[in-house]
């Protein structure tokens, strides 16, 4: 069974403003799937699909076998994302945003060690105000991580990560990938040959 599976999905606002048009997919346990295109090419507007932010104007997207509309709830309870632009709190530490996620989800998950995964573990009591772009990113990515979800969605996960960044990113999805987690990633530019995951 298909992780993600969406028949004729389409999404139209207004009268004439097509943001998703008849899109089919099929993205298995394990994959890893990059969705990628230009500013404006409906990628953001598919997430919001997937997660019931937004009702499609037709067609339907199945996410663990479950119809989302029906079953958003429990779609997003198995379900990690790094949406695009996620501003972090100033004046909390990296520490205490991923305590905030375990509370938020009611998980156990050990706040060191996602933030040792992402690589901010000697930053983990810095507050998130002054760290930089790449840092900020590693760290939405870690409250992603919290509760060891069966799906991840990434929107743009490498913005602001330098090569270091980004090849710590890849090798993070492959490992989660190999472990049976879906990851689902969309990106505006290509990452070029050396940025496949």
């Amino acid at each position: 069974m298909a992780t993600i599976q969406t028949d004729g999905l389409t999404k139209v606002f207004g009268e004439d403003v097509v943001a998703v048009d008849d899109l089919d997919l099929a993205i298995n346990e394990g994959e890893i799937f990059g969705f990628l295109g230009p500013n404006g090419a409906g990628k953001s507007t598919t997430i919001n699909l997937l997660l019931d932010f937004i009702r499609p104007t037709d067609g339907s997207a199945q996410v663990f076998g479950l119809d989302v509309n029906e079953h958003s709830e429990q779609i997003r309870e198995r379900t990690g994302v790094l949406p695009e632009g996620y501003a972090v709190y100033d004046h909390l530490t990296g520490r205490e945003h991923i305590e905030w996620a375990t509370q938020s989800k009611r998980v156990s998950d050990d706040p060191d060690a996602i933030l040792d995964e992402v690589g901010l573990i000697d930053s983990a009591d810095r507050t998130a105000g002054g760290y930089s772009k790449g840092m900020q990113q590693r760290l939405a990515l870690g409250i992603a991580l919290v509760g060891n979800p069966d799906l991840l969605i990434l929107d743009e996960p490498s913005t602001g990560l330098d090569p270091n960044g980004i090849q710590h990113m890849r090798d993070l999805l492959r490992e989660r990938a190999a472990n049976g987690t879906t990851v689902f990633f969309f990106q505006s530019h290509p990452w070029r040959s050396r940025s496949s995951v």
